[in-house]
């Protein structure tokens, strides 16, 4: 009973004491009298809450400026205008219209954390440049990333939750501003070698033109992306694979398209459809890829703008 008696007497003791240290925080601050923000102040500080101070704090508060540190003004019109045009050039096939990925696998920017952290261009500027060895070079000059960034920035100032497109319809762009003969020559000198006639036809079975350009820049298909968004598909023979010639020590030789493949084994498949695996030892067996993308692999760094666009108006012509 001693016990019991001094537990409940503890008890109340803790209680008085919670309730004291309340009652002299006073009562909590609620949000600031007035309007909610509107809905299109989303992003860039628009409409940011006077007196909110659970907006400022975790996160929890329920006005659209949650991230204060991500929030910027709106940006010059005019340098979104010219961020938009060399966006749309350089980054729309791998990144898309509505910076959600495009057809060729590029990230979603409206999630990325360098887009949302990015000031003026800083954090893309070494990645435009080819830090990230997964992306390639992008002929964009230094001084022109800041317009791209803004552009960027601009988008996802419109941004709604969960990473949903911006609000409005789709946007539609005409690629096909190229001179056609210009793209002529420039296949007739470097496609034509390994593609010989293989072109014939292209502009019908992938008649949408961006989906074409996205087709031919890749080497013969896009990089899984999220699809050329109500495009067809391009039709027409399979992709080559990826094969492998293996030289054992004593010059027997297997080719085949690559299974597997690391630094401690390759497998190919045979021409009866088995497969054969190999231990590797360094460089023994010798192992030679034959990747029929790596063409187009070494052609992206040197494949200026007006070489993109005419080789596609002279493709589309191709029925």
């Amino acid at each position: 009973m001693r016990g019991t008696t001094s537990f409940v007497a503890a008890a109340g003791v803790l209680m008085l004491a919670v309730l004291v240290r309340v009652d002299a925080q006073g009562p909590a601050a609620g949000p600031a009298a007035g309007p909610p923000p509107a809905e299109g102040a989303r992003g860039q500080g628009q409409g940011a809450p006077a007196g909110g101070a659970a907006q400022q704090g975790g996160g929890r508060g329920r006005g659209p400026a949650t991230f204060p540190a991500q929030q910027r003004p709106p940006g010059d019109p005019t340098l979104i205008a010219r961020g938009k045009a060399l966006f749309d050039v350089n980054c729309r096939a791998c990144h898309g219209a509505d910076l959600r990925g495009g057809d060729m696998g590029g990230p979603n920017l409206l999630r990325s954390q360098i887009a949302l952290n990015d000031q003026k261009g800083e954090l893309f500027l070494p990645i435009i440049k080819g830090s990230l060895p997964r992306m390639p070079p992008v002929p964009v000059q230094d001084s022109d990333v800041p317009a791209v960034a803004e552009y960027i920035h601009s988008v996802i100032a419109t941004m709604r939750g969960q990473g949903n497109p911006p609000a409005g319809p789709e946007r539609q762009l005409n690629i096909v501003v190229g001179n056609a003969q210009a793209g002529q020559a420039y296949v007739a000198k470097t496609c034509a070698g390994c593609h010989g006639a293989g072109f014939a036809g292209i502009g019908t079975r992938i008649p949408d033109p961006t989906t074409l350009q996205t087709y031919w820049v890749a080497g013969g298909g896009g990089g899984g992306g999220r699809g050329g968004r109500g495009a067809p598909a391009p039709t027409g023979p399979a992709p080559t694979p990826v094969t492998a010639v293996v030289t054992l020590p004593g010059g027997q030789k297997f080719e085949g398209p690559i299974v597997r493949y690391d630094d401690f084994v390759i497998a190919i498949r045979m021409q009866d459809s088995t497969e054969r695996s190999f231990r590797r030892n360094g460089d023994v067996p010798k192992v030679e890829i034959r990747d029929p993308k790596d063409a187009h692999r070494k052609l992206w760094p040197t494949l200026s703008n007006a070489d993109m666009h005419n080789v596609t108006a002279y493709l589309v012509t191709l029925k």
